[in-house]
C-alpha cells in the first residue's frame, strides 16, 4: 500500500544492530458494532488471517482485502533520508507483517445478503508479483475468520513447492485449500 521505493531511498534506512526480531502475536484494537472497544489477538499459529481496507474505488470494488500472516517482525530503525521524521541519531521501532494475499473468487460467483452467499476468496498465485508482501500492522483492521470450502478440495498449483513456511499450521503440507468463505 506504499509506493515503489528506489534503491537510494532503501539505502537510507538503517537497522540497529542489524537485528530483526520475530514475534508470534500482535493485537488489533477495533470498535464493535455497539460502539464499544475490543481487541483481536492475531497468532501466526492459530489465527493468522486478517482483513484490511481495500484501496479500490468504484461501485463494484470490494471493501476489504484479506491476507494470511506468515510472520510478525519488529526492529529498531533510523534513517538518513532528509524528508523522514526519523534521523540517524534517533531510532524508532518498526513493526511489519509478512503476508500471503488472498484474492476474490473470479468469475460469476456472487455474494452478499441479497443472494445469501458468503464472500469466497482464495490464495493469489505465487507467481504473482504481489502474492507475498510486507504490511504495516496498523493497516490490519480486524482478524478474519475463514472457512475452507471443503467440497472444492486442495491444490498445490497456487504455491507449487513441497514445503513452505507460507502454509498454515503445518509447513510439511504440500498443498492449500483452493478457496475459503469469509465468515461475516
Amino acid at each position: 500500500m506504499y509506493g515503489k521505493f528506489t534503491d537510494a531511498e532503501r539505502n537510507t534506512v538503517r537497522i540497529a544492530g542489524e537485528q530483526i526480531y520475530r514475534c508470534k502475536t500482535f493485537q488489533i484494537n477495533y470498535t464493535t458494532y455497539n460502539i464499544r472497544r475490543d481487541r483481536d489477538t492475531v497468532n501466526t499459529q492459530l489465527y493468522p488471517d486478517i482483513m484490511v481496507n481495500s484501496p479500490e474505488m468504484g461501485p463494484n470494488a470490494q471493501p476489504y482485502w484479506y491476507a494470511r500472516i506468515i510472520s510478525i517482525f519488529h526492529t529498531m530503525v533510523s534513517s538518513l533520508h532528509p524528508e523522514l521524521e526519523v534521523t540517524a541519531r534517533s531510532q524508532c521501532q518498526m513493526d511489519f507483517l509478512w503476508v500471503r494475499w488472498f484474492g476474490m473468487e473470479p468469475g460469476q460467483y456472487r455474494h452478499g445478503f441479497r443472494v445469501g452467499h458468503l464472500p469466497k476468496i482464495g490464495f493469489v498465485e505465487s507467481r504473482d508479483e504481489y502474492a507475498f508482501t510486507f504490511l504495516d500492522p496498523v493497516q490490519a483492521i480486524r482478524g478474519a475468520h475463514l472457512i475452507p470450502t471443503f467440497a472444492e478440495g486442495r491444490s498445490s498449483a497456487l504455491l507449487p513447492v513441497k514445503k513452505s513456511v507460507a502454509r498454515f499450521l503445518n509447513a510439511n503440507e504440500d498443498n492449500d485449500w483452493l478457496n475459503f468463505y469469509v465468515n461475516m
